[in-house]
Order: structure tokens, then sequence, then C-alpha cells
């Protein structure tokens, strides 16, 4: 059967269109169905060497993942303001502001989360998203406090440097972003609806999250990025 070039050409570009605002819809979810402020991140540009960070420094430790113009304060759940960032950048990643009413995050190296989810699975404590890239995951909990977050890591007997915990002042790219580490996605994707996910205490997790970055190989000290 002869291929219709007209027809095919629409299709192309409305796949285009779908992969650019993909990201302004994930953008708006967080920022006007869940109340989470959002920003775009810096993104990835290529080169001659192929793809970097689009910041300006050529030895960045996390390509494309970070905010930077406008800077994080800039987060908003403003849609106005949210659909006017991408529009004009309908690449750019989805920086989630975390802590305040915002949630936090805990992030470990991707083998020792997997390891870290199945525990927890198996102690039936219910989990809210998990965000995934290619190294790392990312388990959103409900906001915490730097003093309670420093109560429960004293209370630890080590942790590992591999872990990350991102509260107050600190962000969180979320899907369908990409970066410089790769595809971001959802391990565990926020159930359907217009409602705010729902966050476990980090007290929950912590302990496992823990135990299973000790038992990482190289006893969970490596800091992968």
């Amino acid at each position: 059967m002869r291929e219709i070039l007209g027809r095919r050409r629409r299709l192309l570009l409305g796949r285009r269109r779908s992969g650019k605002s993909a990201m302004l819809v994930g953008a708006l979810t967080c920022a006007t169905e869940w109340n989470w402020p959002v920003l775009p991140g810096v993104g990835l540009r290529s080169g001659s060497g192929g793809r970097s960070c689009g910041c300006p420094h050529p030895d960045c430790v996390v390509p494309g993942a970070h905010p930077f113009d406008p800077g994080l304060l800039a987060a908003t759940t403003d849609e106005r303001m949210v659909r006017w960032w991408w529009g004009n950048r309908p690449s750019a990643p989805i920086v989630l502001a975390t802590g305040g009413q915002a949630p936090c995050a805990v992030s470990l190296p991707a083998v020792a989360a997997a390891r870290a989810l199945a525990e927890l699975d198996a102690m039936g404590v219910r989990l809210g998203p998990v965000v995934a890239t290619p190294s790392r995951w990312s388990i959103l909990v409900a906001p915490y406090s730097l003093e309670v977050l420093g109560e429960l890591l004293h209370n630890q007997d080590w942790v590992p440097s591999s872990l990350r915990f991102h509260g107050e002042g600190g962000y969180l790219v979320l899907p369908p972003s990409e970066t410089g580490a790769g595809q971001v996605r959802w391990e565990r994707a926020p159930l359907p609806g217009s409602a705010a996910p729902w966050l476990p205490d980090v007290e929950a997790v912590v302990d496992a999250l823990v135990e299973a970055s000790t038992g990482a190989p190289g006893g969970g000290s490596r800091l992968a990025y």
C-alpha cells in the first residue's frame, strides 16, 4: 500500500508536539493539581563532544539536573508562570523545590533502592511515589524539619554517604525529564486523580534505606550521581 506522505508528516509532527507538551503537562500537574512548587531546570545542550549541562560549568556533576536561571527561589505553583516557562523552554526538566509544604525525598543508589523497596514492601510499609534515574532512586516523603532528620540520623550507628536527603532548600528533578544521568521516570507512579499523592513520613523509611545502603557493594559509601 502506498504511503500517504501528508498523513505521515502530520503524525510525526503530532508526536513531536506530544513529546514537548508532556513536560508542560507534568509541570502543570505538579503545580496546579498537587500544589508542588516547580521551576524549569537548566537542561542539556548539544555540542561537538556530545550533550553537556546547559550551565557554564564544564565539570558540572549533575548535568542538566539543577536550577540555574531562574534560581530555586523562583519555584512556584502559579499556572501562568509555569505555562510561560515551558512555553519558552518546552523540553526543560521539571525541578521540584523540596521542603516547606512540598514533599521532601531520600535518594540512594538504584541497586540499594530496589533492595530497600522490597524490604519496605515485606514490612507492609505504605509508600508513595518513587522517582528513578538509571543510577539513583528517590523516595518521596512528607515534609520534615532538619531537627527531625538530625534526630533520626543521630540514632543510626552509621549513615552511608551515598544517601542524600532533599529537604528544605533542596530540589529534585521529576519525570518525564531528561538529564545527563538519563531519563527520569516513575518507579512507582502517583495514583491517578486530582488529589496530591499520599506521602509516608521519613521515620517510616529511613531505617530500611540506611540498612540497604550499608549492605550495598562498597558499603554504601560510594557517592554515585
